[in-house]
């Protein structure tokens, strides 16, 4: 019988030494050359033998460390059914490559993201680039790091000026509509970068390396590491009116830029569309 819930530095603690193995895995077989590839939501919507396999691997390696918790993954979905999350259970969100296009074409954007999640609340979360072995830490109150720098995302305050990070769906229709709302935003910003790993755009924008970020149509796995690390930088993440961050949108931005650049995308409806 489960006694207490873990601290949140213990649970980062776990969430590290299993992403750093999973990434490992991730590069070896990216190595070896891409197999396995098929299709999910559309015919650009890919999932490969890595993505499989490296969940395999946390999943089976959280059930060693960990055996009482559950996990959701993208592949393989949750671990728990429908049973409901008690005050005291931990649940491990996992993404086992994001950026699997970028995988697929060798570009070093993708990482293993991974987040432990207590009474439906993330506390710890770790994104790992698995190509350049890039590592951002957050835990919920603690802060969140990089090779031992605490984080404090951007100083931009004018958004003319912020270098904005985005992302697009698979759907065709949806994308072109999100493009329509780039191309009205695009003329109120410094300028737009889409790398393809959502998990990693969230970490850029919390070490500043973009001042702000948005998308819409992420999953739980998507956003849940990643998110929280934004948080502890300082950043707001959110949607649209005070509404969480989820599928509809998820904005990350200092308290400065984050109000400009909400109203113009409300504005534009970017929780709209397809």
């Amino acid at each position: 019988m489960r006694v207490g819930t873990p601290a949140p530095e213990e649970l980062l603690k776990v969430a590290v030494e299993v992403v750093r193995e999973a990434a490992d895995t991730a590069r070896r077989m990216r190595a070896d050359g891409v197999s396995g590839i098929t299709t999910k939501s559309t015919a650009t919507d890919v999932v490969t033998a890595a993505d499989r396999a490296v969940e395999r691997e946390v999943v089976a390696a959280l059930r060693d460390l960990r055996p009482d918790d559950t996990v959701l993954g993208e592949e393989y979905g949750d671990s728990a059914g429908s049973a409901a999350a008690g005050p005291q259970t931990v649940r491990w969100i996992l993404d086992p490559i994001d950026g699997t296009v970028n995988y697929l074409y060798g570009l070093p954007q993708y990482a293993v993201s991974l987040a432990a999640e207590v009474g439906g609340e993330v506390v710890a979360g770790v994104v790992r680039n698995a190509v350049t072995g890039d590592e951002w830490t957050a835990t919920r109150g603690g802060g969140a790091h990089r090779a031992g720098r605490r984080l404090h995302g951007s100083t931009e305050s004018d958004l003319g000026q912020a270098l904005v990070a985005t992302g697009f769906g698979y759907d065709p229709a949806r994308r072109a509509y999100q493009a329509g709302v780039l191309g009205e935003l695009i003329s109120y910003v410094r300028d737009i970068r889409r790398f393809g790993a959502a998990s990693l755009d969230l970490c850029m924008a919390a070490e500043g390396l973009v001042d702000a970020y948005y998308e819409r149509g992420l999953n739980l796995w998507d956003h849940a590491a990643g998110g929280l690390i934004a948080t502890e930088a300082g950043l707001r993440v959110a949607g649209l009116a005070g509404v969480a961050a989820g599928p509809d949108l998820l904005i990350a931005a200092p308290p400065a830029l984050f109000g400009p650049l909400h109203d113009h995308l409300a504005r534009l409806g970017a929780a709209g569309g397809p």
